[in-house]
């Protein structure tokens, strides 16, 4: 089977990729095939992570297992599209480049059967152009403590000031 599957920066501006790609290929393979749309060199990290219909990230597919001991990290090419892809859980996160952090929002279109003589991946549709730079992140945080900073002096407080 054949997935259409749109790739959208999460960015104000509408910048996306549509492609087409065979659901049997790996996520390493679609991967590749997000970052030649987009005009990536492909040679930073990356990760996809599953989420839920409201876009709460979950699982992480890694590109790499960057852990000293080997854990339990899913890795890209050992996992089929089909596997985290479905009717059922059609949305996904990727994130290229975990200095710039390049986030996308990944989701299931369409599933179509395979056209003798095209070749695939594929993309269907560009639109938008990818800035220099990856949008800014604009992150909500509050504060889950109250704080009394009203110190005027320190010598209440028992420390002992040759604690090391």
């Amino acid at each position: 089977m054949i997935y259409k599957i749109r790739i959208i920066l999460d960015a104000e501006e509408d910048i996306f990729r549509d492609l087409e790609i065979e659901s049997s290929n790996t996520l390493e393979e679609f991967h590749n095939s997000i970052t030649q749309a987009f005009g990536f060199g492909g040679s930073e990290m990356a990760s996809f992570y599953t989420c839920d219909e409201d876009w709460n990230q979950d699982e992480e597919i890694a590109l790499f297992d960057m852990s000293e001991n080997g854990s339990d990290v899913r890795l890209m090419n050992e996992t089929v599209l089909d596997d985290v892809l479905t009717e059922q859980s059609p949305k996904m996160i990727y994130v290229y480049d975990f200095l710039s952090m390049w986030t996308f929002f990944v989701e299931l279109a369409d599933i179509v059967e395979k056209e003798n003589g095209r070749s695939y991946p594929n993309v269907l549709f560009s639109f938008g152009e990818l800035p220099d730079a990856p949008p800014e992140k604009k992150f909500e945080s509050k504060p889950s403590i109250d704080f009394d900073d009203s110190f005027d002096s320190y010598d209440d407080l028992d420390f002992d000031e040759n604690w090391n």
